[in-house]
Order: structure tokens, then sequence, then C-alpha cells
């Protein structure tokens, strides 16, 4: 097995997570893993049949489909305990019974439980309730970037990877092909931010719920609602059926309002930590 950085990893990464993705019916990697290895800010451990990706003493990992049950796994998690130093936090995306092996064979301890959820799309979704003088609009690009990094960085200040985007992370963002700015709802009062849904439309998958987030200044309010109301409205209106979306699983006011628009649980994502 062999390991690699920047370019190399990134020739053979995106293959191998479009593979598992069609196995799984999840992804391995996440976006940010994704946009860390192109632009040589993450490691990738490994080679085309199984690979990590490694930033900041977190990886996440993947066996290629055609290549389980040959050991591959193991060697790749003992690779990275013998290469790094420190905790080592690991992902199990979709929280396979191979994942739950390992992490016994290693002594892994689940510390963080990230749900997957899905809903119907209803073909004509309840319009969101807004006060006066509240509004919806679509994201604009070079001119709405300031406002909802401040709003993203306080509604996710207590969260790992979502509260910490810069400016570089939006335009990587913006740049991929899912992107359209008019999937980037926003929720304005006169001049302020309120809150946002972030869409992200993927072909052949759900219409994905990829952010919502709401000012901690305007708490109990019911923005949330009306802002994914909005968010299925657009769905709609792109012709999704399916809307997915991730959640912590120890979020319970998130929970609450996803179940109530008819949100169930489709996957489990699943943080390991190795403390040594």
């Amino acid at each position: 097995m062999t390991g690699s950085t920047d370019s190399t990893g990134a020739s053979f990464v995106p293959v191998l997570a479009r593979a598992a993705t069609e196995a799984d019916g999840s992804p391995p990697f996440s976006d940010q893993s994704l946009v860390d290895v192109r632009s040589g800010v993450a490691t990738v451990v490994g080679d085309p049949h199984a690979a990590a990706v490694l930033r900041d003493g977190e990886a996440e990992l993947v066996v290629h489909p055609d290549d389980r049950r040959q050991g591959r796994g193991a060697e790749l998690v003992q690779r990275l305990v013998d290469e790094t130093r420190g905790p080592l936090l690991l992902w199990a995306h979709g929280d396979h019974p191979g994942s739950r092996v390992l992490a016994a064979r290693f002594g892994l301890v689940e510390t963080r439980r990230l749900l997957q959820q899905r809903a119907p799309v209803a073909t004509e979704p309840r319009a969101p309730r807004l006060r006066d003088g509240d509004r919806v609009a679509s994201f604009r690009p070079g001119v709405d970037d300031r406002a909802w990094l401040d709003l993203n960085s306080r509604a996710f200040a207590d969260h790992p990877e979502q509260g910490s985007l810069a400016q570089s992370d939006l335009d990587a963002r913006r740049a991929e092909p899912w992107f359209d700015a008019d999937d980037f709802v926003l929720l304005w009062r006169d001049d302020e931010l309120l809150a946002f849904c972030w869409l992200k439309l993927d072909e052949g998958q759900p219409g994905e719920f990829y952010a919502v987030g709401v000012s901690p200044d305007h708490q109990g309010e019911g923005l949330g609602g009306a802002v994914v109301d909005a968010g299925f409205a657009r769905l709609a209106e792109r012709g999704a059926r399916t809307a997915a979306l991730y959640v912590e699983g120890d979020n319970t006011a998130a929970l609450r309002l996803y179940a109530a628009r008819g949100f169930t649980d489709h996957a489990v994502d699943v943080q390991y930590t190795l403390s040594r």
C-alpha cells in the first residue's frame, strides 16, 4: 500500500469516492475533505484500492467495493495509527458492519454520531411563514459573502467543521459543478441576514439541505422552520422528490424541527476516537 499527497491523491480519490457512494448509498468523504485533497491541504494515505484522507488528526477512510474483505481496511487503519501521533479521529460514514469490526479491533471509542435523514418533497409544499418585512432571496455571489460568513460562524460556533468555513472554502464550493446561487436561500430582515438554507442538488442524488443556520440573536422566532420551508419550495421547483440532510445525533432542537417536516433516519455516520 502506498501513500500520496495533493495532486497524486486527487487523481484517484474522487474515483474511489464515486465507486463507494454508488455501492453504499452515502459518500465516504465530506465535501471539505475533497476540497482539501485538491488544494493539497489534506494528506492522502493509501492507493486506489483503499485510502484515507487525513487532516489535523482526523481521517475519513474507505475501501473500494471490489477490494473489501481482504484485510485492506485493517492495513489502512494500522498505517494511520503508526504514522500519526496524539488522538486520532476516524469517521465511519454509513456505520457499516465492517467499520464496527475495525473499531473493536483497534480499541476505538464512539465519540460522535451524525444522522443522515430523508423526507419526501411535496409537489406543493407549504409556504414559509414570515413576519412582515422579512423576505427570502437568493444568495448573491460577491455581494452576500461577508454577511453569510459572519452568520455561519456565529450559528455554528460549536460545530467543528461548518463553523470554521472561510472565504476560500466558500469560493471552493462556488466552483463546484453542483453550485447554483438560486439554491442558496437567504432570509433577510431589512439589511440583517437572519437565516439561510443552502441546498445541494447533485444528479442522481436526493436534494440535500447542505446547511441550515439561524442567527443566535433570533432564536425562538420560528426562522428555522421558515427557511426550511423555503428550501422545500425550492426543491419542489427544481423537481426533487426526496430531501436529505445531516444532523448531529444530540441536536434535540434540530431533530424536532426536521421530524415535524417529515424527516426520518436513513443512515448514520459515526466518529471514533483513538486516545493514546
